[in-house]
């Protein structure tokens, strides 16, 4: 086996090992789609929290950087913000605080999109996938902090001042002792 060979093998290697990054094929959407054993709260004023019940692909969704930035992207493409703002809220309530009157668990912010609410969540079922919509509601709970750091998204690039450094036109250095050209006097 040849040097490069051997060391191509390696590199591939270590990219595989990455499990923060690990993705996975999207099931067929229609095979996909499953009823989650997700109680309803009440709609009636007063008694408990929601009652939540948990499911393996809470996890699976959350601790996934990938699926957290799909998440990112269907957020705007299917225009939440237009209701929930960037999370701050609007005609819909906020989603960056601790305050969830349908219980903020994964599971339930799943039943959430699916379902709708009374007075203004519409229901999304069968017209978002699954996936998209655990991976919307990943996001969701990334918003309030609720999902590990390293796994969270970054903020986006319209909310920086300028460009990211990687995003600038590369620019030849001027070396030492010279003027720049917007130090010049104009003539």
């Amino acid at each position: 086996m040849t040097r490069g060979a051997l060391m191509l093998l390696c590199a591939s290697l270590l990219v595989g090992a990455c499990e923060r990054e690990r993705r996975e094929f999207r099931r067929d959407p229609v095979v996909a789609s499953d009823e989650d054993k997700i109680t309803m709260s009440s709609i009636s004023p007063g008694g408990g929290q929601p009652a939540a019940q948990s499911s393996a692909r809470a996890k699976e969704f959350e601790n996934n950087a990938y699926h957290v930035s799909q998440g990112k992207k269907y957020y705007t493409w299917f225009n939440c913000n237009g209701c929930h703002s960037n999370g701050g809220g609007g005609s819909g309530p906020p989603l960056m605080d601790d305050t969830w009157i349908y219980g903020g668990s994964m599971e339930n912010i799943v039943r959430t999109i699916k379902e709708g609410r009374p007075n203004g969540m519409p229901s999304f079922r069968d017209r978002i996938p699954d996936d998209q919509i655990w991976e919307l509601a990943a996001y969701v709970r990334s918003m309030g902090r609720a999902i590990p750091q390293d796994v969270a998204p970054g903020r986006n690039d319209d909310m920086h001042p300028r460009p990211a450094e990687n995003r600038q036109p590369y620019v030849t250095p001027i070396p030492g002792g010279s003027t720049p050209p917007s130090g010049l006097a104009p003539q």
